[in-house]
């Protein structure tokens, strides 16, 4: 039987293991689940379910350093990040709890006849959350708080490299004061949670993770007639059309790449500079990048951990040197010690190497010269993702053009990093299906029930 383990990838130390649920313990986690979304989520009120998230988010800031800390420990995340991450989860939960009226509201429908009609929002019932080990916290409040807030009640797997946060984040439910059933972590094998999806009394999934994992998750959700919700992978454009300020703009672009040690689905990967600005702009985001700090994740003066583990660092490591193989320029970086990984940027990739469709999950990025909007437009939209995007120009025509013409489901113009609670995350094609984050996160696991009175 495998366990979750916590490998501190800064040293390579092993500091716990937790054994997988047995099949009965899964059944019991199901059950309990079950039972509380027909009690509890059908029965609580709105207000009485605010004020549960509410002190939830207060359990977060008031353990703050312990639970950065134990991310720290588990993924290699910078601590200055670790906490900034427990912060945001704090606020992502707060927002639900003080937007539940207008989530849970009836939405009046105009009609011909006499009477009225309303579509009214129900919960589904129990839902199933894979989650990834980039944002531990992050990642779970923006899937667990809309839901709970409508009544659905959570099942989590987390990532195998998570066993310490993920206990932790249920405890936070516990003392807030949530029933028994309500959330409940279960470290369960993939063979297990395949057939979490398939039990009748699961009503949908949400994962957030790799191509892969989305794809063998909606299949098996296919299969059973389940709703899912999939946030998977990015190789976000940054495209660069004018500037007053380069050098501001090749820091926003460095802060895009290296943020979370560039293990971000978001995290800007290719940089897609117009011909005139091109050559400038290598020469200040090479040195910003050379300069950023690789070092002790404890430590606030370091800009970059470790990776999340030494296979994560050795996968990257193979994408560079296959793309050197292939023809492309390290300009900067390229080199790994253990799960360390030096910031890198590459150049001259054309369309015939791998590196031009793949992402890459870590501190590297690709620079690519282009003549005109037209061509950045063009070759930003060729890949398989449509996560996010990042448009630069000082033209507000052309970044209300551009963010048209982008395919992706997120555009943000002349600035990064500007994730909020109330801002809907997510994209299109191969970067999944669904969104989190924002009014519309309360909208994926709902039955929107028609109600028309005579």
């Amino acid at each position: 039987m495998s366990d979750y383990t916590v490998v501190n990838p800064a040293t390579g130390e092993t500091l716990a293991t937790y054994p997988t649920a047995t099949d009965a313990e899964v059944q019991e986690a199901i059950t309990a689940a079950d039972a509380a979304a027909k009690g509890w989520g059908r029965t609580s009120t709105p207000a009485e379910r605010a004020a549960l998230l509410r002190r939830v988010a207060e359990l977060h800031r008031e353990r703050r350093d312990e639970l950065a800390a134990i991310i720290v420990r588990e993924m290699g995340k910078q601590i200055d990040g670790a906490l900034g991450e427990v912060d945001f989860a704090a606020d992502i939960t707060e927002y639900y709890a003080d937007h539940i009226e207008e989530i849970t509201a009836d939405a009046p429908v105009p009609i011909d006849g006499e009477g009225t009609a309303v579509i009214r929002k129900a919960p589904l019932g129990a839902l199933l959350g894979i989650m990834p080990w980039n944002f531990p916290y992050y990642q779970v409040a923006r899937f667990a708080a809309p839901n709970l807030a409508i009544g659905n009640t959570i099942l989590l797997k987390h990532a195998p490299q998570c066993p310490e946060s993920s206990a932790a984040i249920e405890t936070l439910y516990r003392d807030a004061g949530f029933p028994e059933g309500a959330y409940t972590n279960v470290y369960l094998t993939n063979d297990q949670a395949a057939d979490v999806i398939a039990d009748p009394r699961i009503h949908g999934a949400s994962v957030t993770g790799s191509e892969r994992a989305g794809a063998a998750v909606a299949e098996i959700a296919g299969r059973n007639l389940k709703k899912v919700a999939l946030e998977l992978g990015g190789s976000d454009p940054f495209i660069v059309l004018s500037a007053d300020d380069l050098d501001a703009v090749a820091q926003s672009a460095v802060d895009a790449r290296l943020d979370n040690t560039g293990q971000s689905c978001n995290g800007a990967k290719r940089f897609i500079i117009v011909d005139d600005l091109y050559d400038e702009f290598v020469e200040l985001f090479v040195a910003k990048m050379s300069a950023a700090t690789v070092g002790d994740p404890l430590s606030s003066d370091t800009v970059l951990g470790p990776l999340s583990s030494v296979a994560a660092a050795e996968r990257l490591e193979e994408q560079i040197k296959g793309a050197v193989a292939q023809g492309a320029t390290v300009a900067t970086g390229g080199t790994r010690d253990g799960a360390f990984f030096t910031p890198t940027v590459l150049t001259g990739v054309t369309k015939d190497m791998d590196v031009y469709r793949e992402e890459l999950f870590g501190p590297a990025g690709v620079v690519y010269r282009v003549a005109d909007e037209d061509e950045a437009v063009a070759l930003a939209n060729d890949t398989p993702f449509g996560l996010g995007s990042y448009v630069f120009t000082t033209d507000d025509a052309q970044a209300a053009r551009v963010a048209d013409r982008i395919e992706a489901g997120m555009v943000y113009v002349n600035l990064v990093l500007a994730d909020e609670p109330g801002l809907p995350f997510g994209g299109i094609k191969r970067s999944g299906t669904g969104r989190e984050l924002g009014l519309l996160a309360a909208d994926e696991f709902v039955n929107k029930k028609l109600v028309r009175i005579g």
